[in-house]
């Protein structure tokens, strides 16, 4: 039922944003709260497409230093270019910084569907994601998704 409600939620914020974003370079991102599937302090912007569609969307994160995201996984490819600071990404069912690979301005990479990862902003980070709607994000342990402490 959470997962339900998590999913409208998300396509009622993408649906929102893609009437705010733009094709156009020419317009500038709007930006806003990342969905509350993110822990708070994110914002994002819709770049292109509709991330609550099935279909390629692109989106921007802007993260504040110190910023993380605890173990989880999509349930397609995800491909992040970081366009500003240090972003930290590691793979596996623990947040341990020390296992991270840092990714800094210019770097970009692909993480498979279903792959277990987290992500640390080492600075305050601007990053690219681009992947295959609807958008959904499951954490590896429930307790760390932001919507479940937020409902209790």
């Amino acid at each position: 039922m959470r997962a339900v409600f998590a999913s409208a939620c998300l396509l009622l914020w993408a649906a929102a944003l893609h009437a705010q974003g733009s094709d156009s370079a020419a317009h500038a991102l709007k930006w806003g709260p990342a969905p509350a599937v993110f822990p708070k302090g994110a914002q994002m912007a819709v770049v292109r497409g509709d991330p609550g569609a099935a279909d390629t969307f692109t989106v921007e994160l802007s993260l504040p230093a110190g910023y993380k995201i605890a173990p989880h996984f999509h349930p397609t490819d995800e491909t992040v270019k970081v366009k500003k600071g240090t972003f930290l990404v590691g793979m596996g069912d623990t947040l341990d910084v020390a296992k991270t690979k840092a990714m800094k301005a210019g770097a970009s990479g692909t993480i498979p569907a279903t792959h277990h990862h987290f992500a640390v902003a080492k600075t305050a980070a601007l990053v690219s994601v681009t992947a295959m709607g609807p958008f959904a994000l499951t954490y590896v342990n429930p307790a760390d998704d932001p919507q479940h402490a937020a409902s209790h």
